[in-house]
């Protein structure tokens, strides 16, 4: 049985959020902690930017970043265009986790991926980026951030 667009989307949306629950665990890290430590590798981002991001409530984020500051994983800094405001940035050792967060969700959903021919690929993620921008037009949100590709420096769930 082939299921309808919608609901393979929504599937999909489920499977990737195992992938991140299972490479947590591997890590000692929540699915929300990975997707933290996976947003921040490219770099500091603000609290309003996460809270975007991750779909959390301000009070849910500030909770969230508390308890992976207490773990030696980030660190609230200044926001040098926003003195009222604070980046949240990866420490060494959030560097070094980050990392080995973002590396196995790619890792995974790579795998679970790498049978489709190139076509059907290519073909996906332009239907998904379509998607991505029809969403940050209709709701006013930027859009979030591209995964890099296996070559790149910058990294980013």
């Amino acid at each position: 049985m082939v299921a309808t667009f919608t609901t393979a989307l929504v599937r999909l949306g489920h499977l990737v959020q195992q992938v991140f629950g299972d490479v947590g665990r591997e890590q000692d890290l929540t699915p929300q902690q990975a997707q933290l430590l996976c947003l921040l590798v490219g770099g500091p981002v603000g609290m309003t930017e996460l809270t975007r991001a991750l779909h959390l409530e301000k009070s849910s984020l500030t909770g969230l970043v508390d308890r992976a500051e207490r773990r030696g994983l980030v660190a609230r800094t200044r926001d040098p265009r926003d003195r009222r405001a604070c980046l949240i940035e990866l420490t060494p050792e959030g560097e070094r986790v980050g990392a080995l967060a973002h590396d196995g969700v790619a890792a995974r959903l790579e795998a679970l991926t790498g049978e489709l021919p190139e076509a059907h690929r290519e073909l996906l993620a332009s239907a998904i980026d379509g998607i991505l921008i029809e969403y940050a037009s209709a709701t006013g949100r930027p859009l979030p951030a591209r995964a890099p590709t296996p070559s790149s420096s910058a990294r980013g769930c």
